[in-house]
């Protein structure tokens, strides 16, 4: 199949050229001999890069993932950094600040001796620096394995300092022509290469020691689900591996079984989809690298637009495998209040220096829910570790300190990776509007039910991948009795409740604390406070994944009028919805179990007006 059908589909996702706002000049002093575009072609400007692309009607470029790219490059320079400290090696970032050295003085006399200049120790005056653009002989090798046009690539040979090779891959002729071209545009030949190939193939051939990249960027269109085993395999020890999923219906919950032939995990439809699709993607990853005696370690894991995006470390390690089943658990999600209960898949105690793992016993519920006697869904295995590390995260957010301008999007990353550090390290969450829903009663302020939990003496965050989301460690019959107690401030009328509704049962009992609703002051997060940009609006119309290239190039018609199809359908809702308004094929074929009465794409004055000129017989059962 990849023989015949080129893999434009990995090309950056699809948008309107008619609204890109960075479109540029290109400067005759820039272009580079033998790479300069053509009338019919469009230089874009992104970060540093300056990447040629086709017409419209061949290559398309999405905005909206700038976002993605610029936190790509900040996350890929904070591992350089870490990295090559270890081997002496200083990263010198255009425009970030110096990095003010502190030398604490422990002498006896316990006076402050505060900040004072760096001693020019036999250390120091060994190590060197290395900066953007220069390839550094124990720098990192990165593989972009589905390049498209380069873009990615380019930036991380214009942005990222401490990069010894980068390979830009595409399994497309024509994108694979366009990356050399790009290269030779921007004048990275000496860090990019391109490269023709299945994805795949690269990475098992570069399954040795030696031969691992130490940098694996994989964003595909739609799932890389068949990329994942080549990957964890051909990235080195310690190495990270990036992977972008772009397929959220499947991996929230519309297509569960889908989602378990892809990523081995069920995904469930809720309110907490999008943290589920996460750590979905991380169960997938870790049982891949399980196969090869291998291991993951997350260090930041986020939900953003229409996507997801991990950036973990594989290393290896028959012993921290072993551990691998208590890091995952099933999920129990109530089909009527929404109240969920984990399960893990295995126990690890530890006895002394040695650990004895076991099956996880359960399960936490029982045949239907205690609050609201609704049945549960079964969803997972899902990742049940942290997500992010927070160490990490915070380096990133200082590196922003020292250079704020750095990226377009430097606000929004710096507002997301601010609200990830104030997250609790607990899977999942509840939503406000889910919970006021249930009981049929008004919502409370996000400030209120947070102090709520405070009083109630438990934990409790916001998360990065809902707005009105409630991560805390209170227990579900904790939850519901701070909503029981609300609920007595706001009454709702029991009397219109049905006794099968999980709001007659929930406000059925009576609250087993006294909730407080005491605004406090340390119910309002930090990136609260400041004002950060924490959630982004929609930049555009038809901003989200489009449809699928087609082997030549482009979208086909077909497809770019399915995808609007039903694009504001509530609002431009038909005079009469009662009629499909597509032809129906076995109406036409004459096998249509309807008979004349198939209304399909048919006037209801036609069908009846057929009706009536078909003669019916006397044994003609009605439908």
């Amino acid at each position: 199949m990849f023989a015949i059908v080129p893999r434009l589909h990995s090309l950056p996702r699809l948008t309107s050229f008619l609204k890109i706002t960075n479109l540029t000049k290109v400067s005759t002093a820039f272009m580079m001999e033998g790479a300069a575009p053509t009338q019919d072609e469009t230089v874009i400007t992104e970060g540093k890069a300056k990447v040629i692309y086709p017409s419209a009607n061949q290559v398309f470029y999405n905005p909206v993932q700038e976002f993605n790219r610029d936190l790509t490059c900040a996350v890929l320079t904070e591992f350089s950094r870490m990295q090559l400290a270890e081997k002496g090696i200083d990263l010198v970032v255009p425009g970030e600040r110096e990095q003010q050295k502190v030398v604490v003085d422990l002498s006896d006399n316990g006076e402050d001796c505060g900040i004072s200049d760096p001693v020019d120790t036999p250390a120091a005056a060994e190590r060197r620096t290395v900066t953007v653009g220069e390839a550094c002989p124990e720098g990192l090798r990165v593989l972009e394995g589905l390049a498209a046009s380069g873009l990615r690539s380019i930036r991380f040979a214009l942005e990222v300092p401490g990069l010894k090779s980068i390979v830009a891959n595409d399994f497309s002729t024509s994108a694979v022509d366009l990356i050399k071209r790009n290269i030779q545009f921007n004048g990275v030949e000496h860090l990019v290469t391109a490269s023709y190939s299945d994805a795949r193939m690269l990475m098992y051939n570069r399954m040795g020691k030696h031969d691992r990249f130490n940098v694996i960027d994989l964003d595909p269109y739609g799932s890389p689900a068949m990329f994942l085993d080549a990957a964890v395999q051909s990235v080195s020890e310690g190495g990270l591996l990036c992977v972008t999923c772009t397929d959220m219906a499947v991996m929230a919950g519309n297509s569960g079984e889908t989602c378990y032939g892809k990523y081995g995990s069920m995904s469930l439809k809720s309110r907490f989809c999008h943290e589920m699709a996460l750590r979905i993607l991380l169960h997938s990853l870790n049982l891949r690298a399980n196969c090869y005696q291998r291991y993951i370690v997350p260090l930041l894991s986020i939900s953003a637009d229409f996507y997801i995006r991990v950036f973990v470390r594989v290393f290896t390690g028959q012993a921290k495998v072993k551990m691998s089943a208590s890091k995952q658990a099933m999920v129990y999600n109530c089909v009527g209040c929404g109240t969920y209960h984990l399960q893990r898949m295995g126990k690890a105690v530890a006895h002394g220096n040695n650990m004895k793992y076991s099956a996880g016993t359960g399960p936490p519920v029982g045949t239907s829910c205690e609050f609201c006697q609704q049945k549960h869904q079964v969803g997972g295995p899902i990742w049940a570790e942290p997500l992010h590390d927070i160490a990490f995260v915070q380096k990133i957010l200082a590196a922003f300190d020292r250079c704020p301008k750095r990226f377009n999007t430097s606000d929004r990353i710096e507002g997301m990776l601010s609200m990830v550090t104030e997250e609790l390290n607990i899977p999942l969450y509840y939503t406000m509007d889910n919970l006021s829903s249930t009981v049929r009663c008004n919502t409370p302020s996000l400030l209120q039910f947070r102090s709520a939990l405070l009083h109630a003496g438990y934990k409790v965050s916001l998360s990065h991948a809902c707005q009105n989301a409630i991560k805390t460690d209170a227990p579900p019959s904790i939850i519901w009795d701070i909503m029981r107690c609300w609920e007595k401030l706001n009454p709702v009328k029991r009397e219109k409740l049905s006794e099968t509704s999980p709001a007659y049962h929930i406000l059925g009992a009576e609250p087993s604390i006294q909730a407080n609703f005491e605004i406090r002051q340390d119910a309002n997060p930090n990136s609260r406070k400041l004002g950060l940009k924490r959630f982004q609006e929609n930049p555009e119309a038809y901003w989200g994944p489009k449809a699928r290239a087609k082997a030549g190039g482009g979208i086909a018609t077909s497809l770019e009028e399915r995808r609007k199809q039903h694009q504001n359908k509530r609002k431009n809702a038909t005079e009469d919805a009662s009629f499909k308004q597509f032809a129906c094929k076995k109406y036409k074929q004459g096998s249509c179990d309807m008979g004349d009465s198939c209304r399909y794409s048919h006037s209801l004055a036609a069908c009846e007006m057929e009706a009536e000129d078909t003669p019916q017989s006397d044994n003609t059962t009605a439908t």
